[in-house]
């Protein structure tokens, strides 16, 4: 899908704010309101929003403590990394799963309460994974920059 100039604006307010109302938006972008609503609609159904979401104060609710955690695969290969795939995505702990390249296979940001929960965390479920060689965890000291925001 080819984006124009005001698809792009239109996906930069709406990462802003997502509850903007088609109005609001119509406003900011000089368009209908039908016009914005259609906009929205067929980048939609051409997902390139994929979807809306709430994004939560995780001091609040108790998930502040952040760790990225390295893991080395037996080895690379297609069922292994297959196995691991499967099984991370069920890990809740997990926020985001990257397979990387250079010394370890993949990079795990993960959430939890404190370094207790994070014990508990890679003793009975990292561990429990199939095919795992080793880890290495770096723990946040402080966020300096985490934007969800991709400027289109």
């Amino acid at each position: 899908m080819n984006l124009d100039a005001t698809d792009r604006k239109l996906i930069n307010f709406l990462q802003d704010d997502s509850k903007q109302t088609t109005k609001q938006l119509s406003l900011q972008l000089n368009l209908s309101v039908t016009a914005v609503y259609e906009r929205i609609k067929k980048l939609e159904k051409e997902q390139v929003i994929k979807r809306y979401v709430a994004l939560v104060d995780k001091q609040k609710v108790n998930r502040s403590f952040l760790v990225f955690c390295h893991i080395k695969l037996i080895q690379h290969t297609k069922e292994y990394v297959s196995t691991f795939e499967k099984e991370v995505q069920k890990l809740e702990e997990v926020s985001e799963c990257f397979h990387v390249s250079g010394d370890y296979d993949y990079i795990l940001k993960v959430y939890v309460k404190d370094m207790q929960e994070y014990r508990e965390f890679m003793v009975h479920k990292i561990t429990a994974l199939k095919h795992i060689g080793s880890t290495h965890s770096s723990f946040a000291i402080n966020v300096v920059k985490n934007e969800t925001k991709i400027v289109v």
